[in-house]
């Protein structure tokens, strides 16, 4: 499937923590990106993962992005697929729509990760970030090359709802507007 359907994605949130996020470039607008997918997903019943790199180190996930009821990873690997206990969390048939930091490192090799399980993967371009633009943007160009969909806010909580009928669509276009 080409597009990102609601019932087949799981929303994947990739080290945005207290301690990393003042470094990064742009990182009030990855933020603010992520948490509306967060409240998308929240809103169309897509199941969210979020992982901590280093927790420890680097702190806990944002406080706009922690709720009570989320599902962490903690993990030390860059890939978190990697990490203990990520795909079985994971529904083995869903895309995975992936936000997060860095993008050059723990977003790209998560990314790749998935892709070499044969998983569909949606990096979500303006939700992914790096302390350097530069850095950001060779991901964004090797992720494309391996088969990774780009996609931004918009594509994604437009294609979760799939029609201006949804039940829910006011309320998931409040959080874009």
């Amino acid at each position: 499937m080409r597009t990102m359907s609601a019932r087949s994605s799981t929303l994947l949130l990739v080290d945005i923590q207290a301690r990393l996020m003042p470094a990064i470039d742009q990182a009030d607008a990855i933020v603010e990106n992520a948490r509306r997918l967060r409240d998308a997903a929240s809103l169309l019943g897509v199941p969210a993962l979020l992982t901590e790199q280093n927790p420890r180190g680097l702190g806990p996930t944002v406080p706009a992005l922690a709720t009570p009821d989320a599902e962490i990873v903690p993990k030390m690997t860059f890939d978190a697929v990697r990490a203990p206990g990520l795909l079985e969390r994971l529904a083995p048939t869903h895309a995975a729509v992936v936000v997060g930091c860095e993008a050059h490192v723990c977003v790209l090799q998560t990314a790749l990760g998935l892709v070499d399980r044969g998983r569909q993967v949606f990096v979500v371009q303006d939700a992914v970030g790096s302390r350097r633009a530069e850095s950001k943007a060779a991901a964004l160009q090797r992720l494309a090359h391996h088969g990774v969909e780009l996609v931004t806010t918009e594509m994604v909580i437009f294609e979760w709802l799939e029609s201006a009928e949804h039940p829910r669509f006011r309320e998931a276009i409040a959080l874009i507007k």
